[in-house]
């Protein structure tokens, strides 16, 4: 270790070795001095001031110092939290530009700012062994000839994963690999991908993160990863054993892009992992806790909290604008990802007095960006703030989930004839949502599922949510999911249920693959997988929450459903149009024939719906006939030839030629494709 630093320089932060040693940089407005903390193999700490000091930037250069050196910093400041400061040089901080951690966080150590018995005062105790520490790290790596899939959005289809969870029981992957990044772009996972006609794995946070004290001293874990530590560092538990997670993550996305798919990060830069007042202090809160948090104006030792996660980070503040938009490119430029997922996004656009700012500097920052303005960006577009629901009200550039899509399909394949009336903007790409401000059809991120909630056979198993494993007595989670149980709660062995069940699942699933957009699968759905009624399964890192690859003849049924709609998208145009549909390119049809009027859009005599759409130069054209109801519904065809192509009653592609009056069972949707004369 050096025995003295250099001045070095304030640009870049983080640690940043140039092969002779490392430039170290740290950010902090209000600190009074830094000190830098080396690690040796050991855990013996090597202390050392840092006197320089530019732009608010504490730096200095360490002679000698290589990659895998290990390193903290401790801050001195005031410690006044009703003034909004936090500052405790006794505790170790990890360095938030840090690009891989070593170490493990230990809520049972000293890693609070003050104690609490007998009363508060400032915890003077050192917590070093209780914190991870940074890892200076050597960026090299052969990509080869790696290069972006760049797919267009109107071909995209979007499966969200969890990196352990899908391959952890999956039989074709080596076992050493299993639930790894490198089981993740083995060939078994990727042909299971592309069989699905996946083009964008979008993955479950990978930063790294801790797990919530509480949570930790339960005896349980923040599976899910929305608890960011490290927005720099891939996760170390994707790693194999032993292995560099860095590189290991590089691998897999090198895999990934040249199987031709992208790869899109779940990212959580609305709050942090310390939590509220009471919470850790493990890296932002004692670097500059005033700096990179939101807090209550008037008392300054209270969080402002948007997110429901105890703290919300401040991006309207440059220096925190500055970390996430850092954070962003590293990821692109370094680890070659194809765009982001941002966790309750409108968090990062509220204004310094809280109000949404739909012309914010998050947006501004990245809609000018030479890197982040040509990837995929995706909004959750609600947080838990006032006006937190934003759907629709993103800038160009952005597409979103689309939580209008994913509750008026759930209503009206549950029989809601009130959902009739929305449904029809739904299937078109939700123009009333994007039309209106310069975006397209691919601007929605159609959904029925996602990680957080029921999945696909949870969704027509259970009416209620059955969350008692997370320690929580069933508080936790939404107990609303417009979902079905289909007459009986839960599993059951009853042949009409389960038929009934499969049809319901495999119409919600062609809704999604059928309707203009992006369509999401949610890892496993095809695979007809359950968490057995568990809608929050966050703390949950068991079989409940990893995909069983042994698959029954339901798993296998809705795989093969799964893989026809995916030939059905890919090989008709018209299911993925660029530009919204226009009066030429659709008609909406009334069961017993003809057009559909207003009174039929307003007051729907069934939850029951057919279109046809044109399918122009080169596609056929096809009508789709949706019945929500449980009872069948005759439809009358309009004029021409149709061939049945999907029922989802029976399997998937069928062939027949359709009567002119054609009975819909119950809870099912009919696909019919034009048939020229003469042709087969």
């Amino acid at each position: 270790m050096p025995s003295s630093l250099a001045p070095g320089s304030f640009h870049p932060l983080g640690a940043t070795s140039d092969g002779r040693g490392v430039n170290f940089a740290l950010f902090s407005e209000h600190a009074t001095a830094a000190t830098l903390c080396l690690f040796d193999d050991h855990g013996v700490e090597e202390r050392l001031p840092v006197p320089w000091r530019s732009a608010y930037v504490w730096h200095a250069y360490a002679p000698g110092v290589r990659p895998g050196q290990r390193y903290g910093w401790r801050v001195h400041g005031p410690f006044a939290p009703r003034e909004g400061h936090r500052f405790n040089p006794n505790k170790l901080l990890v360095d938030p530009y840090a690009r891989a951690l070593d170490g493990a966080f230990d809520p049972r150590g000293p890693v609070y700012a003050t104690t609490r018995s007998p009363a508060i005062t400032v915890d003077d105790r050192d917590d070093a062994a209780s914190k991870p520490k940074g890892v200076v790290v050597d960026d090299a790596f052969e990509w080869g000839s790696d290069c972006p899939p760049r797919v267009p959005w109107r071909d995209t289809v979007v499966y969200e994963a969890h990196v352990r969870g899908f391959t952890k029981r999956h039989p074709g992957v080596p076992e050493a690999l299993r639930g790894t990044y490198l089981g993740l772009a083995s060939e078994a996972a990727i042909a299971h991908l592309k069989s699905l006609g996946i083009t964008t794995l979008e993955l479950m946070p990978v930063h790294e993160h801790i797990d919530e004290p509480a949570l930790s001293l339960a005896g349980r874990t923040n599976y899910w990863g929305y608890n960011t530590l490290g927005f720099f560092a891939p996760a170390r538990r994707f790693a194999t054993a032993g292995g560099d997670a860095v590189r290991e993550f590089k691998e897999m996305v090198r895999r990934l892009h040249a199987a031709g798919i992208e790869v899109v990060l779940d990212v959580v830069y609305n709050h942090s992992c310390e939590g509220d007042a009471s919470g850790p202090i493990v890296s932002l809160r004692g670097i500059d806790n005033r700096v990179y948090y939101r807090l209550d104006p008037l008392d300054r030792s209270r969080y402002i909290d948007y997110t429901g996660c105890g703290n919300t980070l401040d991006a309207a503040h440059p220096q925190v604008l500055k970390l996430v938009t850092d954070s962003l490119r590293y990821w692109v430029n370094e680890m070659h990802v194809d765009g982001f997922r941002f966790d309750l996004a409108p968090a990062l656009a509220r204004g310094t007095a809280g109000e949404i700012e739909h012309v914010s500097a998050f947006f501004a920052v990245v809609h000018q960006d030479p890197v982040l303005s040509r990837i995929k960006l995706i909004a959750e577009p609600w947080d838990a703030g006032h006006d937190g629901y934003q759907v629709g009200n993103f800038p160009v550039l952005w597409s979103e989930w689309n939580g209008h899509f994913r509750d008026t399909v759930r209503a009206f394949w549950r029989g809601e004839r009130q959902a009739v009336g929305d449904l029809g903007t739904r299937l078109t790409g939700s123009s009333d949502l994007f039309a209106d401000d310069g975006r397209l059809p691919q601007a929605s991120v159609n959904l029925v599922t996602a990680h957080d909630g029921f999945t696909l056979r949870d969704l027509v198993s259970y009416r209620d949510k059955h969350n008692e494993d997370n320690g929580e007595h069933n508080r936790d989670g939404l107990s609303d999911n417009v979902s079905q149980n289909c007459g009986v709660e839960g599993e059951t062995s009853e042949p009409s249920i389960l038929s009934r069940r499969g049809t319901v699942a495999r119409s919600l699933l062609s809704t999604l693959m059928l309707a203009q957009g992006v369509p999401m699968l949610e890892m496993g759905d095809e695979l007809w997988r359950s968490q057995r009624g568990n809608n929050n399964p966050y703390c949950q890192d068991s079989e409940l929450t990893w995909v069983d690859w042994d698959l029954d003849d339901g798993a296998r049924a809705m795989l093969e459903h799964v893989r026809a709609l995916a030939a059905l998208r890919r090989d008709h145009p018209v299911f993925r149009r660029r530009d919204f549909l226009g009066k030429r390119d659709l008609t909406w049809l009334r069961p017993g024939g003809g057009e559909m009027t207003t009174a039929d859009w307003e007051q729907p005599p069934f939850a029951a719906l057919a279109y046809r759409l044109e399918g122009g130069a080169g596609d056929r054209s096809f009508v789709v006939l949706m019945n929500g109801e449980a009872a069948p519904v005759t439809f009358t065809l309009p004029p021409g030839a149709w061939a049945v192509v999907l029922d989802t009653t029976t399997k998937p592609s069928l062939g027949d030629l359709a009567p002119a009056a054609l009975i819909v069972g119950g809870s099912a949707l009919v696909l019919l494709a034009s048939v020229s004369p003469g042709s087969p």
